[in-house]
């Protein structure tokens, strides 16, 4: 596919966008940034300036949003620019947010908000440099996974992952028991409506007590 047929797509707002494989859509607001001068060798950048909300599309059916720092300690706008992304529902949902020594104690209202009350994938990083890592895994990931992105519809391999690495913010929580909810109960959404009793039921009541305090905490 020629990029101006895949930028007309994301500017018109239609709802099947195309990202060639080992390719990445990413706004203009990123020219000049350290994150786009990690990301460079590792995939085929195209800018473009009409992507709304979304900072990244490393594939065709996943829109990424990036948090900052000072967005997070702030709270502003993310929730607006996460809940449009959401309403849209075209696209696999992940934000990738800066978590640091600065903005850890404001976290977790974030964590709740992206995970639980929107049902996307949240993944920490320490910096821009550390995000475009992430960012070039998805794209190689939906690559290796995908014959022909543009004939299959594309499997969630590297989100799945993505959301086992969420579920596992969760305190004392490890990956053999995250991978158990995610495989029982399918998405966070679900987990976090689940009783006590059912998380009982797949973890233990020692780990269903954490998880259920820790939801329950606002």
């Amino acid at each position: 596919m020629e990029l101006s047929q895949c930028t007309q797509a994301v500017a018109q707002g239609l709802s099947e966008i195309r990202v060639p494989l080992g390719h990445i859509l990413v706004s203009g607001r990123w020219r000049n940034t350290d994150l786009v001068s990690t990301l460079q060798g590792s995939a085929v950048i195209h800018f473009d300036d009409g992507l709304g909300v979304v900072d990244f599309h490393p594939s065709t059916r996943t829109g990424v949003i990036y948090v900052s720092e000072a967005d997070i300690v702030s709270a502003s706008g993310y929730k607006r620019k996460v809940a449009k992304l959401r309403k849209a529902n075209r696209v696999r949902g992940v934000v990738i947010a800066e978590k640091t020594a600065t903005s850890g104690q404001y976290y977790q209202e974030l964590q709740k908000f992206v995970m639980l009350e929107i049902g996307f994938v949240l993944l920490p990083v320490k910096n821009q440099k550390e995000a475009a890592g992430l960012l070039a895994q998805m794209v190689d990931v939906e690559s290796k996974s995908e014959t022909n992105l543009f004939l299959k519809k594309p499997r969630p391999v590297c989100v799945d992952m993505a959301l086992l690495n969420s579920l596992q913010c969760f305190p004392r929580l490890g990956e053999v028991k995250a991978r158990q909810l995610l495989l029982h109960f399918g998405s966070l959404r679900a987990i976090a409506k689940a009783s006590l009793e059912d998380l009982s039921s797949i973890v233990g009541k020692a780990s269903a007590s954490n998880i259920r305090t820790f939801l329950d905490e606002s």
